[in-house]
């Protein structure tokens, strides 16, 4: 299926004991678009990021990749997972695996690529998030920010139909952020479909198509960068930004 939107959600109500952190959420993302997801701690983005490749199952609602629901379990959704890369806050390494065996594994295991195909694929991406260098080197001996752009090639070896990244740079140092937010901002110029939970709203202005903000696990405004930064339709997007923007 190549035409209509890559993903689709409808109405998606998650819930963690009482407490609602997704309600009956509404979205459409376009191939090749970029949506960046901004709001308060808590407010469900990174809980929405988990639900489109089932980390999280919804309670109620549907979500639709390429046209099809998220399977439930079992074999259907290890191939939904492979279409659908994610790039953590922690960065998940195989501590004792090198850069480039990480970036082979899954092809291999998951997708059945031949060894030498996976390892020509794996050097390509290297080069791409800028460390070559460093293929033969553990996470260990490689800074956050390098094995953050490891993990977005360990992402990028299967292929996906989209990526979703849940904070990737909260974690690192501030002097490592840009070398990480540079390779993404590198995949959108590229037509990757990209969903980004993000506090870094420099980022947010120059690489997104769309932002959605939430609060209290709503939708509450979307729109261009341009709009939502200048003229926010909302008041509890303006007190946000008035917070963040200030420092």
């Amino acid at each position: 299926m190549a035409h209509g939107p890559l993903i689709e959600i409808e109405k998606a109500n998650k819930f963690f004991g009482d407490h609602q952190v997704l309600r009956d959420v509404n979205l459409t993302v376009a191939r090749g678009e970029v949506l960046v997801v901004i709001g308060p701690s808590g407010s469900g983005k990174s809980t929405l990021c988990r639900a489109i490749n089932r980390l999280e199952p919804i309670q109620s609602g549907e979500i639709r990749i390429d046209g099809e629901a998220l399977p439930v379990e079992g074999r259907a959704l290890t191939r939904l997972r492979a279409q659908v890369g994610m790039v953590f806050q922690s960065f998940n390494l195989f501590s004792h695996k090198t850069a480039i065996e990480n970036i082979m594994l899954a092809p291999v295991k998951v997708l059945g690529v031949s060894r030498h195909e996976a390892l020509a694929h794996a050097q390509e991406l290297l080069e791409r998030v800028g460390l070559a260098a460093h293929a033969d080197k553990h996470p260990a001996q490689l800074s956050g920010g390098q094995q953050q752009r490891i993990a977005i090639a360990r992402a990028l070896a299967m292929r996906p139909k989209v990526l979703l990244f849940d904070e990737p740079t909260s974690a690192l140092d501030p002097e490592m952020v840009q070398e990480v937010l540079d390779v993404m901002t590198g995949l959108a110029a590229d037509g990757m479909t990209m969903i980004v939970v993000t506090h870094e709203m420099g980022f947010a202005r120059r690489a997104a198509d769309r932002i959605l903000f939430m609060d209290q696990g709503s939708i509450l405004e979307t729109s261009t960068p341009d709009d939502f930064f200048e003229n926010p339709q909302t008041d509890r997007a303006r007190d946000f930004l008035s917070k963040i923007l200030t420092h």
